[in-house]
Order: structure tokens, then sequence, then C-alpha cells
């Protein structure tokens, strides 16, 4: 009875790893700011649970639910609805969140114009916030509403849906570094900028710094109202700096020109791609062998035609399973010892999904050298696969007999012998001739 209660834990563990709507899990803490009601986030909330979430909510002063026990996390994403907390349990800091974050735990996190933790936190990522006290501002369109109540449009992203209609932002901007691994999501309107007050008293110092620089550092379009930051192994955070961006109150909000507001579509894409639904890639094996062949060998020789073949997948929320992905038209493959030897394009296979495979010819240098596939694009999972092989010059008995580029010493060597035995046998005669005459004249004498 124990072992068949044990295999059906272990059936259902299985299957639920199997139909999970995340690449990467499932669970979700949400951190909700008391002064926040849960009711007006009830669209985005309702939407995670129909895809198959298991959303668990607790205040961000509470110890329990922990985020992690012994180190390890207890969900896969965390989200964090408290964009004016500024104190938090033991379990929820700067440094745990960036720890969550080293074991593949994902955020999405909401800030707000007022100087709190996770604003700290947002410049480690390479984003500047705004001084504290200073939302982001715009008197275009013309609209009721106030000037800290923004329509934005969308700009085209892989991120999100096409033809997603503007969203309406209330918060604070941020400007971004130089980070490779930033990924803008949403930027704020050209006509937009950042002031502590509504009443245009800052005006003159943002038209200074447009004329000096051609664009203030906290106006246009460089800045970012939703910034995404892929690490390097692959866990995801978002930075929004509107808590309202998501809430029911903005979903049914009218635009000014009365279509409906596209904050539900644009939060359920953010959502998506922050769990990892969207944008994943992972690489399944590879393979290597020398043409003609189908094994790996130990060891290549210089000069050897080698096949490289890699398999890669995407991840597809719909079904909840990996697909071959023969998308990528940009892949690379490096044939490196310190330096690469070889480095070529690693095409996909026509008529077979998710193959993509490349010959070429190992080069006229022994040593240790790697297989190495490298792929970093914006918003993608990132590829990287390394194999270690050695390349060894040829064993004495796989040289050939004769080589083409030594016909010359060939030539030069048989001449040799050949003028230096007709020469013995021409001295070696002409003396016994000259011998003979002699010895016949002395007879006659």
């Amino acid at each position: 009875m124990r072992f068949l209660k044990t295999a059906l834990v272990s059936c259902l563990a299985l299957l639920a790893s199997v139909l999970a709507k995340s690449s990467s899990g499932d669970k979700v803490l949400v951190l909700l700011d008391p002064s926040l009601d849960k009711a007006n986030y009830s669209i985005f909330f309702n939407g995670l649970e129909k895809r198959g979430y298991e959303l668990t909510f607790r205040a961000p002063k509470d110890a329990s639910p922990a985020i992690a026990a012994y180190d390890v996390p207890n969900y896969a994403h965390v989200i964090l609805f408290t964009p004016d907390t500024k104190s938090y349990a033991t379990d929820v800091t700067p440094q745990s969140l960036v720890g969550l974050l080293s074991e593949n735990t994902n955020l999405l996190i909401t800030l707000s114009p007022k100087q709190t933790p996770l604003s700290s936190l947002a410049t480690e990522f390479s984003l500047i916030p705004p001084p504290p006290g200073t939302p982001l501002l715009s008197h275009h369109p013309k609209r009721d509403e106030p000037a800290t109540l923004i329509p934005v449009e969308v700009t085209k992203s892989p991120i999100l849906t096409a033809g997603t209609s503007p969203v309406w932002f209330s918060g604070a901007p941020h400007a971004l570094g130089n980070s490779p691994y930033l990924v803008p999501i949403l930027r704020a309107p050209a006509t937009s900028f950042a002031a502590d007050s509504t009443d245009d008293s800052g005006a003159g110092a943002i038209v200074d710094a447009t004329e000096k620089s051609g664009e203030g550092l906290w106006a246009g379009s460089q800045l970012g109202l939703v910034t995404g930051f892929q690490t390097t192994k692959d866990s995801r955070v978002v930075f929004a700096g509107s808590v309202e961006l998501f809430s029911d109150e903005y979903a049914r909000k009218p635009l000014p020109d009365g279509i409906p507001s596209g904050n539900a579509q644009f939060a359920r894409d953010v959502a998506a791609w922050v769990f990892q639904e969207s944008m994943v890639l992972r690489i399944d094996r590879t393979e290597h062998h020398r043409v003609n062949e189908t094994d790996a060998p130990e060891m290549y020789t210089i000069n050897d035609q080698i096949v490289y073949t890699a398999y890669i997948s995407a991840y597809d929320a719909r079904s909840s399973s990996w697909k071959p992905y023969d998308g990528l038209t940009d892949l690379q493959l490096e044939f490196t010892m310190l330096d690469p030897h070889v480095r070529t394009t690693l095409p996909p296979v026509a008529g077979e999904p998710g193959k993509y495979e490349v010959q070429f010819r190992a080069p006229d240098r022994h040593g240790v050298f790697k297989f190495v596939v490298g792929w970093r694009r914006q918003g993608h999972t990132f590829l990287h696969t390394t194999t270690i092989v050695p390349v060894v010059p040829p064993r004495h008995d796989q040289y050939p007999r004769f080589l083409s580029a030594a016909w010359p010493y060939y030539a030069g060597a048989i001449s040799t012998s050949v003028g230096f035995f007709v020469f013995s046998a021409l001295w070696l005669a002409g003396d016994v001739k000259g011998e003979r005459k002699n010895l016949k004249a002395t007879k006659s004498e």
C-alpha cells in the first residue's frame, strides 16, 4: 500500500510538471500591500489562475509562508505588489531577492515615486530611478484626466501581442543603463517628463537640459516605464513603475478616443514573459562526428571533415510542452582553442524541424578544442553549450607514402644517385682500360 501511495504521488508530481503552464513552474507567491484592494486586481490574478498558476498571497511583513526554506525557493515566481512598502519581513531583502534570481526564481516588481528598498534594488539591475516624489507627467493628448494619468502607446515588441491598444500609466519612470541584459518593454511618450509637481514649475530645468543634450535626462522616450532583465542563468525580473497598470480600474477604463485600453492584454503578456511562458528556448542535445560516420570519435585528426549538429526546441505554453524550433537564422558555431579557429553559421536543416547542422574542416593545428554555440538575443533565453574534443596530428602510418609537394626533392635525390652511379661506373671502367694498355706496352718492349 505504501508503495502504491508513493508511486501515485510521484505520478501526480510528474503529471504536474508535464502540464505546467510555465517552463519553470506554476507556484506563485504574491506579496500584496495591505493598502491595496485585492479585488481591484482580480482580472490579473484570475487570469493567472485560469492559466494554471497556483497563487499564494501574503502581506509584506508576514513571516509565512516563507519564500525559501534552507536556501531553496518554495515558489517558482514572486510578485511584489508593494510599491510604497518600506519594511518587510526578514526573508524579503534586496539580497534575498537577488539570491532568488540565482536559484531561477522569477520576479515581478512594482515601483512608485516614493523611495523604497525596491527602488534601491532596481539600481542593481542598471535602472536609474528619478529623485523621490517625481512621477511621470504629460499634457498630451488632451484629456480630462490629470497629467499624471497618461495613455501610453505600446511599441512593437516580440514580448507583446501585436496591435495592443495603448495602456493607462500612472507612476514613476526610470532611466536605462548600459547593461546588455536589459529588455525594454514599455517606454514613456516623447511628450512626457518627470517632475515633482503638476503645475510645470520645474519645466525650466527640463528645457535647459534639452537645449544642452538634445533631450533631458527625465524627459522623453528615453525613459522606461516597464523594463525586464534576464540574468545569465535565464531567470527573469520585470520592474514596472506603476502597480495600477495591472488594476481592474485601468483595464476597464476607456482611452480618450473611446476604445478599450490594452492594460489587461499588456499585463498578460508581461506576466507570460517574466514567468517564462514565451520566448523560451533550449538546446536539447548536440552531436558531432566525421563525415560518413555516425559515432563521435575520441579524438579528431587535423584536417578532418567534421559534422556538428544541434537540436533546439521552444516552449509552447498552449500545450505545456517543448516543440522543435527552427526559427533561428543567425546561429553560429565556433571551434576554439583559446581563440576561435573556425567560426561558421549553423543553419537549420530543411525538412527537419529543430535540427541545425554544419560541416567544416578541422584546422591544421593540434590541441584541445571546444565546440561552442553561444546565442544571446534580447528577450530570449540564452543558448550556450560547449563540447571539448582533442585534435591530434596524423599517426606515423596515416601519412601518405609520397607527398606531392616533395616531388622536386625526390627528383633531386634520384638524379644525384643516378649521376653518382654513372660517374662511378665510368671512372672505374676508365682506370681498368688504362692499366691494360700500359701492360700491353711493357710486354711489347
